[in-house]
């Protein structure tokens, strides 16, 4: 129910029932929620977790180990603790708001109040709209626990007083936004400058939100300095500031900082701006080749600069002209403006494009565009933007977010939008997000101020790609254009309304009067796009994208139409109340709590997922809207069943064809194996992965005629083994594990095909995804009904051309977008491998194998330059191989040779000391480790012993240790030396190992243990304590012996983890049965190869909007 202008809030029920508490109206779980990290520690651990009987486990875990307040909670026996119920996060933040809002006369009555919190409790338990994460960790801790706390050097504005005030609490007023833009001033260390911008900075982060600037005032190096001099420049100041967020780290969750970079066109050192990122990709390169790690937050990419931030230029209309004109372009000293030099801006374009196509970065932000449709020019431009580019407003403001969950607003038996509700939703929520402002404390004076003078707000939505795939509508389509315009300008409209309606009773803010013919024309710019009125646009270069109407459902339009119509009316009457009140934000960890498939505008990025199981592991299910969008289309259910199946698998053996139940019998499998392997394949991404040691035992594999040396080789093949060809496992791995795609599924007509698209290629025999337009017209379709911008990342594919990004950016220019950041797939080396089938086809033809000397020596001569950057390690390996074998000499062995003699131990390493007795004789181990946690030698002394037995054991240390340093796998050893059988020998005092067959014997299982996670070699699994306690008194004969022997490292290998893993725990995790996170990694590094592996679970993330998000955890590298 709207109110009455100039009448306090009403509120009529939509989803609660009066007399009917909304936490009655669900059904709640209790359970367990558990976090590892990448070697498998548990890092979180909760029980009796209650939450809504429909919420995921994964929403489950972002709840407990995120948003749950772990301290200073009253319990129920009286003593303090932490949030145990969803209901308690969900009566806190909404109680928080009902309390602001009546404190200062928001509400009509008491029972709207009631309404207004009972709906809100509704909202978040049904997952149906929430806030951004700042507000789950901050609000109503005071309000409902009487949470207090130390200040923190925030501030605010009283609302009575209208006095700029210290905050006198930590708790009592809560910091619930998320974005914030702050200015930098061309001054080193006054307020307001250059350092101090660090400093505000970090009060930012520390706080888990993101900040955005432009640096655009500081002068270019050599411009000169008041006191006599030159400046040092832009760039050398850039590179302080990024060390000091990439130090701070976005609240200790990230390695990357949630920082944009934001830098005009015509700045004197742009085009060392543009290639910033270039030249530091150059020295990874060069830090990868000297063998450190490139993993994502590996050695090599922490000592570089520029990694903590998002880049983006601004782009005003002019540079377009001047490229069109093929003339020069200006870049403009700071202090005076005079021309410093002028550039082709062709080159400058040129540049542009390569760096993105190169690095991923800069994105580019249309200057005039943006400023335009700015509400508030007499404020100030418009500079920058927050991290993900959706918050464009003045310097130092701040915004908080909340976002739709659009699936709860769409009834999927009639395929329609709720307008209603969505309508209802938006103006419930839009009163949040103000009472938020009124309630909120700042990080800084100039921020608590402005924030108070223009209370902007962002509230968005998610899940628009899930339900254009539920009604059977292609995502790059008019048609789903057509909705996603109307949704956006319905959700606008009725803000800005709902604004207005507020500023009837409470004034409009503070700034309105000054730019109210601005604000109005903007107003006035939305409603002609919601009637696409092209000649009612006043005042842009550009003309938007409106709603066309042919394409859009007559019950959206007149909703779109109509909430513009009344926002401006009453825009026009009682002005607003806030500035800005939508953006399109990535919605990373709040969408992972409302259980969205898809986030903002983004298309669905996969047809076949992973669901989290409660107790652990996962198992594949088919994307929910797919059968939904199949009956939508008219199959019958047979063949959604048949289609269905053909994408996620049969998970069962049985009926698959070569390899079945029957055909395993045939080669001596039992009953309990075959079954044992039916299990494993529900979660299985390929059959091969489940045919192993691991999962059928040594017993089982002997039996079948196969040696431990055949077995215990990490390539080893089974299926290969046992005499299915590779055809024959072919077909059998999409029978059992599915295709992961529909195309060429049985019954499916060419002309839906469109309607699963993704945004990326699914399976390994997919070949379509949404083209990079199609993002762009999407954006466009909904960009001008936003007050802000979009978060949104666009894939391109690995061969995507320069040509290409230039494409893209100049189309987005056109269509009106504000911004646009664009990745293409394997542009920086931090990429983890994919992890797509790159065997190639194997031949029968003996002619192949019998190819004469002839042939092979000229194929190497036509072959003789090969582009490695090309080559995949595989391919690499591939290549050094058979130029071996073709090879008649030695040379190209003593090469490779030569290789691995490039990095020695560090001069200051790690290991571990370990002592044990062994049948009475003390012995201890010793080991020295490379960088990345890898063994590398090994040191061995006895006591009491003939110091001939301790020298050669201490001689066989050495041997061993240069066979490590030469690059021969500790498994090799370890295959080699247990079992060994000599004196001394027997029981063993060790935490892991109990017997042993000789001192031999127990030096491999202890390194096969501590450095392989060889299980089997161990008798009890808890990891013993590291060092040399001294319980006993020992009596060395002499000193100990140690090497004298200078030997030189192999090259580290490409390490793509967060955290280094033995090597043998890499080769397992690939032959194991992937009934746990391995199968989820391997889909989502084929789904999106660009993703990092996340910092706190190791999980392969995705992408949402310009960040990244975590499936398992719910991590988020941004700031929403």
């Amino acid at each position: 129910m709207s109110s009455t202008p100039n009448q306090r809030l009403q509120f009529s029920r939509r989803f609660t029932k009066d007399g009917v508490s909304p936490y009655d109206q669900f059904q709640y779980d209790y359970r367990t929620s558990v976090i590892k990290n990448p070697t498998g520690e548990t890092v979180f651990e909760m029980t009796n977790v209650e939450v809504p009987s429909q919420w995921s486990q994964i929403a489950t875990d972002i709840l407990a180990q995120k948003y749950f307040r772990k301290a200073g909670v009253p319990q129920t026996d009286g003593s303090l603790g932490r949030e145990t119920s969803a209901k308690q996060v969900a009566h806190r933040m909404a109680n928080c708001w009902k309390v602001w809002g009546e404190r200062y006369g928001y509400f009509a009555s008491e029972e709207d109040a009631t309404i207004f919190y009972e709906e809100l409790v509704y909202s978040i338990l049904n997952q149906s709209c929430v806030p951004n994460s700042p507000q789950w960790f901050n609000t109503g801790l005071h309000e409902s626990y009487g949470i207090t706390g130390k200040p923190q050097g925030h501030y605010y504005v009283d609302p009575i007083t209208k006095e700029l005030s210290k905050s006198k609490n930590a708790y009592e007023r809560p910091q619930p936004h998320a974005c914030f833009i702050l200015s930098v001033s061309d001054d080193l260390v006054n307020d307001g400058g250059i350092m101090d911008l660090w400093v505000r900075e970090a009060r930012i982060f520390k706080y888990g939100s993101g900040v955005g600037t432009n640096f655009s005032q500081i002068r270019g190096g050599g411009e000169k300095l008041s006191g006599g001099g030159s400046s040092s420049g832009l760039m050398s100041f850039l590179k302080i500031g990024d060390r000091s967020a990439g130090a701070i780290k976005s609240g200790g969750t990230t390695r990357r900082a949630a920082k944009m970079v934001c830098l005009d066109l015509d700045h004197p050192e742009i085009m060392e701006f543009i290639n910033w990122k270039v030249e530091e990709e150059k020295k990874v390169a060069a830090l990868v080749a000297a063998g450190y790690d490139n993993g994502y937050e590996g050695e090599a990419y922490a000592t570089v600069a520029g990694q903590n931030s998002n880049n983006s230029i601004r782009i005003p209309n002019e540079f377009f002209k001047v490229l069109e004109e093929d003339g020069d372009w200006e870049l403009k000293a700071r202090t005076d403006g005079r021309v410093m030099k002028k550039i082709p801006a062709r080159e400058v374009w040129n540049k542009v494009a390569y760096a993105a196509w190169r690095c991923a970065d800069p994105g580019t932000q249309y200057d005039t565009t943006i400023n335009e449709w700015h509400t508030c020019p007499q404020g100030g431009r418009i500079n920058a933007s927050n991290p993900c580019s959706e918050y464009m407003f003045l310097d130092n403001t701040a915004c908080n977010l909340a976002s739709i969950n659009l699936r709860k607003f769409f009834n999927e038996e009639t395929n329609q939008i709720d307008v209603e509700g969505l309508e209802y939703i938006s103006r419930l929520w839009t009163v949040v997000l103000e009472v938020s402002v009124l309630m909120a404390q700042f990080p800084s004076k100039e921020v608590a101020q402005l924030s108070y003078d223009y209370r902007t707000l962002g509230l968005g939505f998610a899940n628009l790609g899930t339900i254009l795939m539920i009604s059977g509508i292609a995502y790059d389509s008019e048609e789903a254009r057509g909705i996603a315009g109307a949704v956006s300008a319905i959700m606008t409209g009725v803000a800005y309304k709902t604004s207005a309606e507020m500023a009837s009773f409470l004034g409009a803010f503070d700034k309105y009067e000054d730019n109210k013919n601005d604000m109005l024309r903007v107003m006035r710019n939305h409603r002609a796009a919601a009637y696409d009125a092209n000649e009612a646009y006043e005042g842009l270069q550009i003309k938007p994208q409106g709603i066309k109407a042919q394409y859009c459902p007559d019950a959206l339009l007149k909703s779109a139409t109509k909430a513009w119509d009344d926002a401006v009316q009453m825009g026009e009457k009682y002005g607003y109340r806030n500035a800005q009140t939508t953006v399109i934000a990535p919605t990373g960890t709040i969408g992972l709590v409302m259980d969205c498939d898809t986030t903002g505008v983004e298309p669905d990025f996969a047809l076949v997922k992973f669901k989290k199981l409660s107790g652990g592991g996962y198992f594949k299910i088919i994307n929910g809207a797919v059968p939904n969008a199949l009956k939508t289309l008219g199959y019958s259910q047979k063949e959604i069943d048949t289609i269905e199946k053909y994408a996620v698998g049969s998970a069962s053996f049985d009926g698959a064809p070569f390899i079945n139940n029957q055909t395993l019998t045939a080669k001596g499998f039992t009953a309990e194996e075959i079954a044992k392997l039916n299990g494993a394949a529900k979660a299985a991404f390929e059959i091969g992965f489940i045919f192993n040691r691991y999962s059928l035992g040594d017993a089982t594999l002997q039996r079948l005629g196969f040696t431990e040396e055949q077995y215990a080789d990490w390539s080893f093949n089974m299926l290969e083994g046992l005499g299915f060809t590779e055809d024959e496992i072919a077909a059998a791995n999409d029978y059992i594990c599915g295709t992961m795609t529909v195309e060429g599924a049985p019954y499916l007509k060419d002309e839906h095909l469109s309607v699963f698209d993704c945004a990326n290629k699914c399976g390994k025999k997919g070949e379509r995804f949404i083209h990079a337009h199609g993002h762009i017209r999407m954006m466009a379709a909904c960009q001008p009904f936003l007050s802000g911008a979009i978060s949104k990342t666009i894939n391109l594919p690995h061969e995507a051309s320069v040509e290409e990004i230039a494409d893209c950016y100049k189309l987005s220019w056109e269509m009106g977008l504000k911004a646009n950041a664009l990745y293409r797939d394997g542009s920086k080396l931090s990429q983890p491998l994919s992890t797509k089938s790159d065997k190639k086809k194997k031949t029968d033809d003996a002619s192949v194998e019998t190819a004469t000397v002839e042939t092979t020596t000229a194929t190497l001569e036509e072959s003789n330059i090969v582009d490695l950057s090309k080559l995949s390690v595989e391919d690499l390996l591939d290549e050094v191989n058979r130029r071996m074998t073709a090879s008649s000499d030695t040379k190209l062995k003593r090469q490779l040779s030569k290789i691995v003699e490039r990095k020695s131990l560090p001069a200051k390493r790690r290991g571990f000391t370990q002592k044990a007795k062994i049948n009475g004789q003390v012995i201890f181990l010793r080991t020295g480790e490379y960088s990345d946690s890898t063994l590398g030698e090994i040191f061995i002394d006895l006591a009491k012993e003939g110091s001939t037995v301790r020298s050669l054991m201490n001689c066989f240390a050495i041997a061993v240790s240069v066979g490590l340093q030469y690059g021969v796998p500790l498994e090799e050893f370890v295959e080699k030396f247990v079992f060994t059988r000599f004196e001394p020998a027997g029981m063993v005092d060790h935490p892991n190992i109990k017997t042993t067959t000789s001192l031999v014997d127990f030096v491999f299982r202890a390194l096969a243990y501590e450095y392989l996670g060889r299980t089997d070699l161990v008798h009890v699994l808890d990891k013993p304590e590291v060092g040399n306690l001294g319980d006993d008194e020992v009596s060395l004969i002499g000193s100990p012996e140690l090497s004298s022997v200078h030997v030189t490292a192999p090259i580290a290998s490409n390490n793509t983890t967060a955290t280094p893993v033995p090597q043998k725990l890499q080769r397992v995790a690939a032959v194991k049965s992937e009934s746990t996170m391995d199968a989820v990694n391997s889909y989502a590094k084929q789904m999106q190869g660009d993703a990092p592996a996340c910092s706190t679970c190791g999980h392969i993330t995705v992408r949402s909007g310009t960040c990244y998000k975590c499936l398992n955890c719910g991590t988020q590298g941004g700031c929403s």
